[in-house]
């Protein structure tokens, strides 16, 4: 059985990086990445499917233990990653795909090289500014921060393997299908079926 790919999508708010993941999941069965929060559990979320909840006490412990692949402070709250589920995921065979910003997509990186890290970005920045507007619910102030912060983002761009350019959600969401598919094609995420068609396993 061939080890599960670990795949990493990022990008700016607005890009539509969270549309793409969902659909992705939709359509390849790929297991998600289910984060741990310092925060309360909101109306219908269910423990160990949209969140693992825990106090802000066991989360310093866990992460003085080292059991996560990325944590951030995201408005007073916690939020990571555990490493258990997802490399055993991994060893069984199953790919992982995350959703995360730049600093954690950094901070995956480094602590599992092998991750597959795509980057979605719009065409140019006037796109990106059309749809935080047509989202209704930016203040001038605070859309001139998120393009701030998506030019910065887009300045990592060395931490990434791809860029996809979402013009369109339906190609964008195809072209990383592709991505996923000639992953799981490069003879060296290969080679227990290949030595098993050689006979030599």
């Amino acid at each position: 059985m061939n080890k599960g790919l670990l795949f990493v999508i990022s990008g700016p708010s607005g890009a539509g990086k969270g549309t793409i993941y969902s659909r992705v999941i939709q359509k390849t069965g790929m297991k998600r990445s289910v984060s741990v929060t310092t925060r309360q559990p909101r109306m219908g979320e269910v423990e160990g499917v949209d969140y693992y909840f825990r106090t802000e006490e066991q989360y310093q412990q866990m992460i003085a233990a080292g059991e996560f692949l990325e944590t951030a402070e995201v408005y007073k709250n916690f939020y990571g990653t555990p490493k258990a589920p997802v490399f055993e995921n991994l060893e069984n065979g199953h790919d992982v795909l995350f959703e995360v910003d730049v600093h954690g997509a950094r901070s995956i990186k480094k602590k599992y090289p092998e991750a597959i890290s795509i980057f979605v970005m719009t065409p140019d920045f006037e796109i990106l500014e059309q749809r935080l507007r047509a989202r209704g619910t930016e203040t001038e102030s605070s859309l001139k921060t998120r393009l701030g912060a998506a030019k910065r983002e887009l300045g990592k761009y060395e931490l990434f393997d791809y860029i996809v350019f979402n013009d369109d959600i339906e190609q964008a969401t195809q072209e990383v299908l592709d991505i996923v598919t000639a992953e799981k094609r490069k003879v060296k995420n290969n080679i227990t079926a290949i030595k098993t068609l050689l006979g030599q396993n």
